[in-house]
């Protein structure tokens, strides 16, 4: 085996290549260097490994996502709520105030007998 110089990495690409070396851990392996004649550790640089703390960092992103969906559907919801209690306020309002102006009209007329 020559000499490997590594550079980035996907995952597809990762697996293909060195799928048949001789792994130390979970993505470092081990080489023989013609230049010094004994065995070198390597491992590439990889871009988007699946290693434990990306999963945890994805799992988190994503509840943190939930946590917005439902925080904001919570949100919309009491929003509507509110919207409906405002008016049905209003509403009331404008019947009393309906009342309120009959009463004061009905009173400021002379009653007229025939």
């Amino acid at each position: 085996m020559g000499y490997w110089v590594l550079g980035l990495f996907n995952r597809v690409g990762f697996r293909l290549v060195f799928q048949a070396r001789a792994k130390i851990g979970p993505y470092r392996f081990q080489l023989e260097s013609y230049r010094l004649g004994k065995k070198v550790s390597k491992a590439p640089k990889i871009q988007r490994l699946a290693t434990p703390l990306t999963l945890q960092k994805k799992l988190t992103r994503i509840a943190e996502k939930k946590k917005r969906i439902t925080k904001a559907k919570a949100e919309a919801e009491y929003q509507k709520l509110l919207a409906m209690r405002l008016k049905e306020q209003r509403e009331r309002g404008c019947e009393s105030l309906a009342k309120r102006r009959s009463k004061l009209s009905a009173a400021s007329k002379p009653s007229v007998v025939a």
